[in-house]
């Protein structure tokens, strides 16, 4: 007597699509969570880069006569801490996607009045634009002491100088970290 049975081995084509479909959907799922977290991680690393130069900023401050570094001595107003490495900083830090120095600009009183002159800047403005929104850092940098005393509820923007690593005037939908003495 023969049977006529049919061996099943393997898969049919339906099933086979349905799996890769499946594993299509995870594999955008953990890519999209990896770009977030690769943003996190470089704002983490911008706000960290900006202490640290706040830090050599002071240090500078502490060792030259209580003056910031900027200006110099033919009055052209210089908007650089370059004079930080490698004494007060061992190296510059930059932004992790642009590769650009953070915006730095000295002044010689709070309100925002130019150091031009070497040896008058007694107060700066350091900033770095951050991508991710909802960044806990921005409510504990410069811009939430201004919030505070005008009541203005935008958080994350500076109203002293560019900020950002792309040079580009700060505007309101920047995310701007900025710290000052």
């Amino acid at each position: 007597m023969l049977k006529n049975k049919k061996n099943k081995k393997g898969f049919t084509l339906i099933e086979l699509l349905v799996v890769i479909a499946i594993i299509g959907i995870l594999a955008s799922v953990v890519l999209a969570s990896l770009n977030t977290a690769r943003k996190k991680s470089r704002d983490a690393r911008r706000i960290a880069d900006v202490k640290q130069v706040q830090l050599a900023l002071e240090l500078y401050f502490d060792g030259n006569g209580g003056k910031y570094p900027g200006g110099d001595e033919t009055g052209t107003v210089v908007g650089s801490y370059g004079t930080l490495a490698p004494t007060y900083i061992a190296t510059l830090p930059s932004d992790p996607l642009s590769g650009r120095a953070y915006q730095y600009q000295a002044f010689t009183t709070s309100s925002g009045t130019a150091c031009a002159i070497a040896g008058n800047c007694v107060y700066y403005h350091l900033g770095v634009s951050l991508e991710e929104t909802g960044t806990p850092a921005l409510s504990s940098d410069r811009d939430s002491e201004l919030t505070a005393l005008t009541g203005d509820t935008i958080d994350g923007v500076s109203t002293v100088v560019n900020c950002g690593s792309d040079g580009a005037a700060t505007v309101a939908t920047d995310l701007c970290y900025d710290v000052t003495p």
